[in-house]
C-alpha cells in the first residue's frame, strides 16, 4: 500500500458462530485484491470454509496450516508458510489453506513454549510480500484464535444482527485486553461490521443501534445485508464480486473494502506523526 512500510495483519474474530465471519473475510479479501492490493488470506478455522470458498479442496492438499503450525520435523520446525500458499480464484489473492487436521492443533500446541506465538513466527517471513494479510478464525476463543490475535495488528469484528449477537462481546473485549496485558501485544479494533442484516426485521434495526451504542465510531458505515447470492458464490468457490459483481452484496463488500483502506490510511498517518 502506498505510504505503508509493513503489511497489515487483520484477524476477523467473533467467538459466536453463524455471524458471517468467513463470508466477510473471503469477500473482503477479494475486494481488496480487486482494488489492486496483494492479499494473503490465512484460514485458521479447521472447518476450512474460507479455503473451499476460494476454490481449493482441503482433502486434495498434501500440506495445510496444520503442517506449518504443528508438525515438527527433525530439522527443528514445521514447514515454512511459503510452502503451503496457493493461488485462489481471484487475481492477487493467495490462500494459506486449512483442513480438518487443524482441529487437533490446540491439543498439540498446548504443551509447547511460546505456543501463542506460533502463527506470528510463521507469518514473519512472508507477511511483507502482501499489502493485507487477513486471518479467518474459529468460532471460539481458544488457542487458535489466541494465535491469530497475537499475530495480528488489528481485528475486525463481524456481528450478526440477531438477538444474541452482543452477548459475547464483553468476553471478546476481555480477551483482547488479556493479549495486551499478559502477552504484551496491543491489538486494536479496526472496525465492527454488522452482517446478515434484514431490513424487514425490526430486531435487526434494534441490534444495529445496540452495536453503535456499544462500539461507537468503531462501527463501519457499511452494513452487509443477508443475501442468498453470498451462499451461492461460496458454493461455486468464487467470491461475490466476481460471481455477481452488480449484486447488492458485491457492492456492499466493495464499500467495506474501501472503508478498511481509508481507516488504514488514517492509522498510518497517525503512526507516522507519533
Amino acid at each position: 500500500m502506498p505510504g505503508q512500510e509493513r503489511s497489515q495483519v487483520i484477524a476477523l474474530v467473533n467467538q459466536k458462530g453463524g455471524c458471517g465471519k468467513t463470508t466477510t473475510v473471503v469477500n473482503l479479501a477479494a475486494c481488496l485484491a480487486a482494488l489492486g492490493h496483494e492479499v494473503l488470506l490465512v484460514d485458521l478455522d479447521p472447518q476450512a470454509n474460507a479455503t473451499v470458498s476460494l476454490g481449493l479442496d482441503p482433502a486434495a492438499l498434501t500440506s495445510t496450516l496444520y503442517h506449518v503450525l504443528v508438525d515438527t520435523p527433525t530439522d527443528g520446525g514445521g514447514i515454512p508458510m511459503q510452502d503451503i500458499l496457493h493461488p485462489s480464484t481471484v487475481e492477487r489473492l493467495v490462500v494459506a489453506p486449512s483442513s480438518i487436521d487443524l482441529a487437533g492443533a490446540e491439543l498439540e500446541l498446548v504443551a509447547r513454549m511460546g505456543r501463542e506465538h506460533a502463527l506470528r513466527r510463521k507469518l514473519a517471513p512472508v507477511r511483507d510480500r502482501y499489502d493485507f494479510v487477513l486471518v479467518d478464525t474459529p468460532p471460539s476463543l481458544g488457542l487458535l484464535t489466541l494465535n491469530a490475535l497475537v499475530a495480528c495488528d488489528q481485528v475486525i469484528i463481524p456481528i450478526q444482527t440477531h438477538y444474541y449477537a452482543l452477548l459475547g462481546m464483553r468476553q471478546l473485549m476481555r480477551t483482547l485486553q488479556m493479549v495486551r496485558d499478559e502477552v504484551g501485544h496491543a491489538v486494536e479494533i479496526l472496525g465492527v461490521v454488522a452482517t446478515m442484516y434484514d431490513a424487514r426485521n425490526n430486531i435487526s434495526k434494534e441490534i444495529v443501534r445496540g452495536i453503535y451504542d456499544f462500539f461507537g465510531d468503531r462501527v463501519f458505515q457499511t452494513v452487509i445485508h443477508f443475501s442468498i447470492r453470498l451462499v451461492e458464490s461460496a458454493m461455486v468457490g468464487v467470491p461475490i464480486y466476481l460471481h455477481e459483481p452488480q449484486s447488492r452484496a458485491a457492492q456492499q463488500y466493495m464499500a467495506l473494502a474501501k472503508e478498511v483502506i481509508a481507516r488504514e490510511q488514517v492509522a498510518g498517518r497517525a503512526a507516522a506523526r507519533n
